[in-house]
């Protein structure tokens, strides 16, 4: 009997297609990031799924762009169309070697569910996410969890 869980892989790629990936998944919760960052990256809240950069495989790689964005993380976009691909942190610690991959770049993202919301006091009162059943960090908590932010 296999222990594989279909649901959990995924595909996905850019808005052009020269990009593309295919993912396992070790879960199925997303958070939402409302930093200044993600917010300009993005143009809205960056909905980011955290997978091993290990499970990830890509074609296309070589359109791939990327760029130091913090003193601790990177954030890629396909140069083609500009489309987001990756943020990763990129300083040693617990969440090195992971990626968060946008939840909008799947090409099936059903099934997936927003657990948590990071930098709540600084998404703008124009939006708001359906649902309430999450946790909500302010950026002073999600400094006092992750110190590294606290350079940016």
């Amino acid at each position: 009997m296999s222990l594989e869980r279909p649901e959990l892989d995924r595909a996905g790629g850019c808005l052009c297609g020269t990009v593309r990936f295919r993912a396992r998944l070790t879960g199925t919760n997303f958070g939402a990031c409302h930093c200044p960052m993600c917010r300009k990256w993005t143009g809205s809240a960056l909905l980011g799924i955290t997978v091993p950069a290990a499970d990830v495989e890509w074609t296309g790689a070589e359109h791939i762009a990327r760029r130091q964005s913090s003193a601790w993380g990177e954030r890629a976009w396909c140069a083609d169309c500009g489309s987001p691909v990756w943020f990763r942190v990129t300083v040693e610690g617990p969440y090195a070697g992971n990626l968060e991959l946008p939840v909008g770049s799947f090409d099936d993202a059903n099934g997936l569910t927003m657990t948590n919301e990071i930098y709540i006091d600084h998404k703008p009162d124009s939006y708001a996410f359906a649902g309430g059943d999450r946790q909500v960090l302010t950026r002073a908590q999600c400094v006092e969890k992750f110190p590294l932010l606290a350079s940016e």
